[in-house]
This record gives C-alpha cells, structure tokens and sequence, in this order.
C-alpha cells in the first residue's frame, strides 16, 4: 500500500492531504520562470500529493509513473529536480538514473523510496543519487530538501552555460552549432544532438539503449543500426581532430575520448 503525504507536518499516514507550504519565496531559475520538479513513483496517488506539494511550493511539476516516461520527460521538461522512487515495475530507479545522467548529467535527484537501509542509502548514493529520503516522510521536509538540491541547479544557480569545450571541440548550446579547432561542423540536428550527449559525458562509456533513448527517445531494438550510422558520421566529421577519438567499446557502447597532451620535445 502506497504511503500518503502528510497533514501539516505530520509523518505520511493515509489521507494523501496535502500540507501547506513553507511560506518561503518560490525558486525560481535564471531566467525567472519557476523552478522545474519531476516526480516518478509508480504509486500513482502518492506521486500526485508529492507534485501538488511541491506546486503550492512554487515548482513547476511534471508527474510520471514509469522508469521509460521518466526519462521523456527529462527530455522535454527539462527539470531543475527529479525526485525518484526506486522500486519501479518497467526500469528501476537505480537504471533510471543512469540514463538521466546520460542526458543531463546537471540535474538533482532526491530518491524517495520505501527502501530504508543502511546499505540501501549508501547504494542510492553511490549511484549518483544527491539525496536520500524514506518513506514515511514528513513533507516539510520533502520540500525542504527539494529546496537545497535546488541551490545547485544549474539553471537555478546560474544561467547556463552555452559554449561546451572538449578538447578542441566547442560547442554552442544555444545555437547547435560546433566547431572543432575554430572551423564549423556541418551537422544534422540529430547529429548535433548526439555530439552534444558525447560531449556531455566525454570520457564515460554510453551504453547504446543509452544513447537510443536520450537522442531518438526510444530504443529502437537490436537490429536497427542507428546509433552506428549516426557514429560513423560522426567520426568522419571529427576525424580532424588532433585529441578527441569516437571509440566504441565493443558490447558495451562509445565514448569520446580526450588524448593526453604529448609533452614538449
């Protein structure tokens, strides 16, 4: 049985009232519009008190019930906070948030979850989770914590930054455009989506149903050869480069690569 928010403070019982907010002034980003929350728990009423919660906090809220709607909705929502259940029928929260920080390795993640202990937080943790909170929960304190995530935001703390470099690759967010040692690449929009996720996570291996679901929002299975196609391309396109290498992992996925600089002669 799925555990309800909180009556004004109290621990969750099985009202699924939701508590007043904390009376704070509401999180807003750089930009000045509301500050974005995730909430994906498959306990459907649950995640609609935590949502409405957080809306009477000022947060602009988004709710799914599934690991795979998760991670469309990172993509299209582009929230500042993901608060995660763990135990999830489709993808668990752990997988869940592996492939979020494969799309937007920037945003916070509060796990809830009914999974309390000692091994199970440092697990979380561990995972890349920024915090941890069990239920039953207080949602005060839900808020609270939601709260300080969102002091480190990117879009929040700062306005974000739109050149990316790597190696002597640059990258401009805002324009999807690049350029590699001060010359413009020719890319498709699909193209420069998957650069941008390399670039993103140069240096980590992204596993294929990885790279599937940030660009094309889907896996595709395993007879299609997209990600190949796309990859091949974009070696040919990088293939000037004195320091980055596209390599793929065999069974595993791809990675970019930045090479060491060779020490002067």
């Amino acid at each position: 049985m799925a555990e309800a928010v909180p009556q004004d403070g109290d621990e969750a019982g099985t009202s699924g009232a939701v508590s007043l907010p904390l009376g704070l002034p509401p999180i807003v980003r750089a930009d000045g519009s509301p500050a974005r929350a995730l909430v994906v728990d498959d306990e459907q009423a649950l995640a609609a008190a935590v949502g409405g919660s957080l809306r009477a906090d000022g947060w602009e809220v988004r709710v799914e019930h599934r690991g795979r709607s998760a991670l469309i909705a990172v993509r299209e929502f582009q929230p500042d906070v993901v608060v995660l259940d763990i135990m999830m029928p489709d993808i668990d929260g752990l997988d869940t948030l592996e492939r979020i920080r494969a799309i937007r390795p920037e945003i916070r993640v509060l796990f809830l979850t009914a999974l309390d202990g000692h091994d199970d937080r440092i697990a979380g943790l561990y995972a890349g989770g920024d915090d941890y909170l069990t239920k039953p929960f207080a949602i005060a304190e839900l808020q609270a914590r939601v709260r300080v995530l969102a002091r480190t935001a990117a879009a929040i703390a700062r306005p974000a930054e739109s050149q990316l470099r790597v190696g002597d690759l640059a990258v401009d967010k805002a324009e999807a455009t690049a350029e590699l040692g001060g010359s413009p690449v020719e890319l498709t929009p699909t193209e420069f989506e998957l650069l941008l996720l390399l670039a993103n996570n140069a240096g980590r291996v992204l596993r294929r149903a990885q790279i599937l679901e940030a660009v094309w929002g889907y896996d595709f299975g395993t007879e299609s050869n997209l990600v190949e196609v796309y990859v091949s391309s974009l070696r040919r396109k990088l293939a000037g480069s004195s320091v980055l290498n596209l390599e793929t992992v065999r069974l595993v996925g791809y990675v970019l690569r930045v090479a060491d600089p060779e020490p002067d002669a």
